[in-house]
């Protein structure tokens, strides 16, 4: 039996309507967009004193064994990396401000790696993703589209800060944004004559471009493989649960957000993903829904180990099935492209945001697609619908946004008196949720 005929048998190719040579196209795709992450995520865990070569080498290795082993149990084309965010999370507030040590605090990213491994062999996970309603799974997908765009947005220039305003039109004589309205002129372009390729060659052509312009800043700082084992196994497991009193109080505080934001984040990206993947059955249920979140929990642990923050599923994944991925083999891919970035990490410099924006805006723009689904004449699913679209992008959160729609959704049920026995999930979630909030703000 050929080669070919073994992998179309073992992931299904045929059957999903794809080919190998597609899939090695999504997975370069995913690996260009998701690329960025090997150099800001060790730039951001380096403010809390982790040594940033260290970093850049865990990143590459936990997001490749991460993406390879999704791809290889839950035959999906989800690839997975530290996550934006908890990141920030991780360094900004636990090491920071709450001045809980890094490798302690690498300690509570694994602790939160194996609850949730033991929530997923327990079902509850599959449960709660059984109690979203499916109005809600169209807002998160097409809410994650408007995020994937915004990010692509303010990566390529064309929209930045503003203290008046919020967010404003960016300078578009800059070389970033001009270069960025190029590439999404080819891509769209590209995509409108149905070409496969088009996020990929749009990002290289774009690449090219802004080194002819220079508009590639590239400056390799001194790097090496042996500079793992500056963060590999330094996590300190003791000191999770040797804090007691008020620091015990914070270890549960990390623990509880480690596992909140990772949950409700890899639910809205692995519901948004499958769903433009045409992988979600008929009544809504995920196939190999539990396998995926076995890998994820378990990607999580090993990041841990490795020495970066929590592991989570990533919405650039979306342009991977862009380009046609279907199947584990897209996130495979991408996981040999990470661990090759091991050697080679620096030199991700050499693609500019400006080039990956475009695909990010056209992946956003064509995630719009389920909001056809929402019955937006029914208060009790547009309401709901709403706050989970605009709060994905607004608070730059698929959490957020996630927890604003089911708490919209429980408290309607409750209004309209339309809640039964079978609800008693979907209003502890809501419940969760508002205290969650109420938590937050007292916080802030």
């Amino acid at each position: 039996m050929s080669l070919t005929s073994t992998l179309d048998r073992h992931f299904a190719l045929s059957e999903r309507g794809t080919s190998i040579r597609t899939e090695v196209l999504a997975g370069a795709t995913t690996f260009l967009t998701m690329a960025y992450i090997i150099l800001v995520n060790p730039s951001i865990l380096g403010l809390a004193g982790m040594p940033v070569a260290g970093v850049a080498a865990a990143t590459c290795f936990a997001a490749g064994f991460a993406s390879i082993l999704m791809g290889t149990i839950a035959n999906t084309p989800l690839a997975l990396a530290p996550g934006m965010g908890l990141n920030a999370y991780f360094s900004f507030t636990v090491v920071q401000s709450m001045h809980v040590p890094w490798p302690v605090a690498l300690g509570c990213v694994f602790v939160s790696g194996a609850i949730f491994l033991i929530l997923t062999l327990a079902g509850i996970r599959q449960m709660i993703v059984a109690a979203i309603p499916a109005h809600l799974f169209a807002a998160v997908a097409a809410g994650i589209g408007l995020f994937i765009g915004l990010i692509g947005l303010k990566n390529g220039g064309l929209v930045v800060n503003s203290p008046a305003t919020g967010l404003a039109l960016g300078n578009l004589h800059e070389s970033g944004p001009i270069l960025a309205i190029v590439g999404l002129v080819l891509v769209v372009a590209l995509h409108v004559w149905r070409v496969n390729a088009a996020i990929l060659i749009a990002i290289a052509t774009t690449t090219v471009l802004a080194w002819i312009v220079g508009a590639v800043s590239f400056d390799v700082k001194p790097y090496s493989i042996a500079a793992m084992t500056e963060t590999v196994g330094k996590l300190d497991l003791g000191g999770v649960f040797g804090f007691g009193g008020k620091a015990g109080l914070g270890i549960f505080e990390i623990l509880f957000v480690f596992l909140f934001v990772d949950l409700f984040d890899n639910l809205g990206t692995l519901m948004a993903v499958t769903r433009r993947a045409g992988l979600i059955e008929p009544a809504g249920n995920i196939p190999g829904l539990n396998r995926m979140l076995v890998a994820d929990s378990l990607a999580t642990m090993v990041g841990a180990v490795a020495g970066t923050s929590t592991v989570t599923s990533y919405v650039e994944s979306a342009s991977g099935v862009e380009v046609g991925g279907r199947t584990g083999l897209t996130a495979i891919v991408t996981g040999v492209l990470f661990l090759a970035a091991m050697f080679v990490a620096p030199y991700a410099q050499l693609v500019p945001s400006a080039a990956t924006a475009p695909a990010l805006i056209l992946v956003g723009a064509l995630m719009m697609v389920p909001l056809a689904d929402v019955e937006w004449t029914d208060p009790e699913a547009a309401i709901p619908a709403f706050l989970t679209l605009v709060g994905i992008p607004f608070t730059f959160s698929i959490a957020n946004g996630l927890a604003l729609g089911i708490a919209a959704h429980a408290l309607i049920k409750l209004v309209r008196g339309k809640t039964t026995q079978k609800d008693w999930l979907l209003l502890a979630l809501a419940g969760l949720f508002i205290a969650r909030f109420v938590w937050l703000t007292g916080a802030a």
